[in-house]
């Protein structure tokens, strides 16, 4: 059975966040509120926290996960990012955005977009995530909780609990969140090339 934290969505407590830290560590899965939803993560390295993530969602291993990152800093140790695209960074981080860059060597090659060798990396606008990013010193492989059949993240960590409690080691109760998707933006080949209008305002790219 999972773990439940109720963690204060201003002011995480450092005592939760280390213990769910702790349990990311030792290769579990969490799940985790965004500024999109309530997300699934684990480290990148484990390859068996990925297989469950992707039973949960019932999706292919090859899924197209995203690395969460803390900061700019660590984005860009696992993204190839030029001055234009240090420039969007900057006035859109942290926010509901999911920027597809060209990925470095320490992105694993399994984890790349077989074709283009690219990566989705975020930086979410969520206090308990950024908490939890900060305590983990690493950026935690991630992608939305969206159950089967349904369109949009999950949103209530109520009813994550009654239905993953026996498939996740931890779960984060960081408030009731708003069903909305990240905005998409590409910027692997040099140019701003939208990809999914979301959450996110793109009328700046314009």
């Amino acid at each position: 059975m999972s773990q439940f934290f109720y963690v204060h969505e201003e002011n995480p407590q450092a005592r939760l966040i280390s213990q769910a830290v702790n349990a990311i560590k030792n290769g579990g899965v969490i799940v985790y509120p965004t500024d999109s939803g309530y997300a699934l993560g684990c480290l990148l390295g484990e390859k068996e926290a990925m297989s469950r993530i992707a039973r949960i969602r019932q999706i292919d291993n090859d899924h197209n996960f995203s690395l969460m990152c803390r900061d700019q800093s660590e984005l860009s140790t696992y993204a190839k990012v030029d001055n234009q695209a240090y420039r969007v960074l900057k006035h859109n981080t942290p926010g509901p955005f999911t920027f597809i860059f060209k990925a470095s060597k320490e992105v694993p090659k399994r984890l790349q977009n077989p074709k283009k060798k690219t990566i989705g990396i975020r930086v979410p606008d969520n206090v308990i995530a950024l908490a939890l990013l900060g305590a983990l010193d690493e950026p935690l492989m991630s992608t939305s909780l969206i159950l089967p059949n349904e369109e949009f993240a999950e949103s209530d960590p109520e009813h994550i609990r009654d239905i993953l409690e026996h498939q996740v080691d931890v779960i984060i109760h960081g408030g009731y969140l708003g069903q909305k998707q990240t905005t998409v933006i590409d910027l692997s080949d040099g140019d701003i090339e939208i990809l999914r209008e979301g959450a996110g305002d793109t009328s700046a790219f314009f």
